[in-house]
């Protein structure tokens, strides 16, 4: 792995051809690819709002892996200055913490 970047990160994937983005747990990060359970950031309000009203779920995070020559960038799941990261907005709508929710260690 690559420091910082180990396995239960959340993390934000900007992948190209085709463009999308998507919010999720590191898996694994080799030379051949990522491999990560994730859902799509144009899903990810509709999700938390989904788990926040307790409704039987039709939007849900998958574990996907995504060749390397795909992916454009990866970030770690932070909140930068007054912009709140995904795992905070989780929290704020949901009411509960992301890391909790998933079943991932504490201290991710």
């Amino acid at each position: 792995m690559i420091e910082g970047f180990e396995p239960s990160s959340l993390v934000i994937v900007n992948l190209v051809n085709p463009k999308e983005k998507f919010f999720g747990v590191l898996r694994s990060l080799s030379a051949a690819g990522i491999t990560m359970r994730a859902i799509n950031l144009d899903s990810f309000d509709d999700w938390i709002r989904q788990i926040s009203r307790g409704e039987e779920s039709d939007i849900e995070m998958v574990t996907m892996f995504v060749p390397l020559f795909r992916v454009e960038r990866i970030f770690l799941d932070e909140p930068i200055g007054a912009i709140r990261s995904y795992a905070q907005r989780f929290a704020d709508v949901v009411g509960t913490d992301v890391a909790a929710y998933l079943g991932l260690p504490a201290n991710i």
